[in-house]
C-alpha cells in the first residue's frame, strides 16, 4: 500500500512540476512574442508601412496587448488539455496551429493597405512561431 502511495505522491508532484514548468515557460514566451510583434509592428512602421485599419491607427501597445491576451488563452488551452488530453501535446499543436490559420482570414479581409495586411500576417506568424514550440515542448507527447 505505501508503494501505491508513494506512486500516487510522485506523480502528484510531478504534475505540479511539469504545470509550474509549463506556467513559467509559457509565460516567458508571451513576453518575449509581445516584445516581438511590437517590434515588428514598429520596423514595419519605420519602413513606411501604414498601422491603418478602417482608417484608424493601431498603438504599437496594442500588438504587445493582443499577443499577451491572446497568448494567455493558448496557455490556458494548454493547461486543460496537459489534463484532459490522452496526447496534449499533439492536441495543442494540431489547435493552436488551426487557431492561428484563423486569426489570419480577418487580416487578408481587413480595410487596409496590402502593406498593412502583411503586416498584421507577420505578426501573428512571429508570435505563434514563438509560443506554440515553448508551451508545445513542456506538454507529454
Amino acid at each position: 500500500m505505501s508503494v501505491t502511495a508513494n506512486t500516487a505522491t510522485t506523480t502528484a508532484a510531478a504534475t505540479t512540476t511539469s504545470t509550474k514548468s509549463l506556467v513559467a515557460g509559457g509565460l516567458t514566451a508571451t513576453a518575449v512574442a509581445a516584445v516581438a510583434t511590437t517590434a515588428v509592428a514598429g520596423l514595419g512602421k519605420l519602413a513606411g508601412n501604414s498601422l491603418a485599419v478602417g482608417g484608424a491607427p493601431i498603438q504599437l501597445s496594442g500588438f504587445a496587448l493582443l499577443t499577451v491576451v491572446f497568448s494567455g488563452l493558448g496557455l490556458v488551452l494548454a493547461l486543460v488539455l496537459a489534463r484532459k488530453a490522452r496526447r496534449p501535446r499533439t492536441a495543442f499543436v494540431r489547435t493552436t496551429l488551426v487557431l492561428t490559420a484563423l486569426s489570419l482570414v480577418p487580416d487578408l479581409v481587413v480595410d487596409a493597405a496590402v502593406s498593412t495586411r502583411l503586416l498584421l500576417i507577420l505578426a501573428h506568424l512571429v508570435a505563434a512561431a514563438i509560443v506554440i514550440p515553448a508551451i508545445a515542448r513542456r506538454l507529454h507527447v
